[in-house]
């Protein structure tokens, strides 16, 4: 089983739940042991990526400009590829610059992924049980891609992964370990970040630059020492 094999799945119930004009939109960055993978809600039409024209990846965020606004304070990705992306219109990200935006997710060791991959023609609210009919393909996806720890973004997102409820202001820099298929990984939930939640973007930098601090820094100097 492997990331691509989950494809043919999201597809179908894209056709279920998402617009019927539109393509699914997947997952993108390092798919081998990242540092962090970030788990957002789902994909709506302004991601250009789910036009069925586009040839290239099928990746969140692609054609937008407010979650890299995160990813640029935590250090995460080149400036100058920032500097372009908050420089061009949505419609003129091309194939290749889509290609040039992950492959620096890859070098800087994350994934990003979405809870549901149904792609909408807006930031409707959807209810919890089609999130809930893909939750058993996210948790492949972190068996396939290992990551040594998973931020939940929101409240909806953090519940229904953990399968209790969660108030992100109640459980900041918290640690949840979940068995997935027989391994165990790192959960925290963390404010999100853009749309609705743009005006906790800082507790979202803040929340995950501790995590990075005492999750990956501190974990790779002793492997170092």
């Amino acid at each position: 089983m492997n990331l691509k094999d989950l494809t043919k799945e999201y597809d179908k119930l894209q056709k279920k739940y998402g617009a019927k004009e539109l393509d699914s939109i997947y997952n993108g960055g390092c798919d081998n042991n990242p540092d962090i993978c970030f788990v957002f809600m789902n994909p709506t039409g302004r991601n250009i990526a789910s036009s069925k024209d586009w040839g290239g990846l099928k990746s969140p965020w692609i054609g937008t400009k407010n979650i890299w606004d995160l990813f640029i304070e935590l250090d995460l990705l080149d400036k100058e590829i920032y500097s372009n992306i908050k420089s061009m219109k949505g419609s003129e990200w091309t194939e290749a610059f889509a290609d040039k935006v992950y492959d620096d997710v890859k070098k800087h060791k994350y994934f990003i992924t979405n809870l549901g991959k149904c792609t909408q023609v807006d930031a409707r609210e959807l209810p919890d049980f089609v999130y809930k009919e893909y939750l058993y393909l996210l948790k492949q996806e972190f068996n396939i891609v290992n990551p040594k720890v998973i931020v939940l973004f929101g409240n909806q997102v953090s519940s229904i992964v953990l399968d209790e409820k969660i108030s992100v202001s109640q459980v900041r820099k918290k640690c949840f370990i979940k068995d997935i298929n027989g391994t165990k990984y790192k959960f925290y939930s963390v404010y999100y970040p853009v749309g609705n939640g743009r005006f906790n973007i800082d507790k979202s930098i803040e929340d995950i630059k501790w995590i990075i601090d005492n999750e990956i820094k501190e974990n790779t100097e002793m492997v170092h020492t």
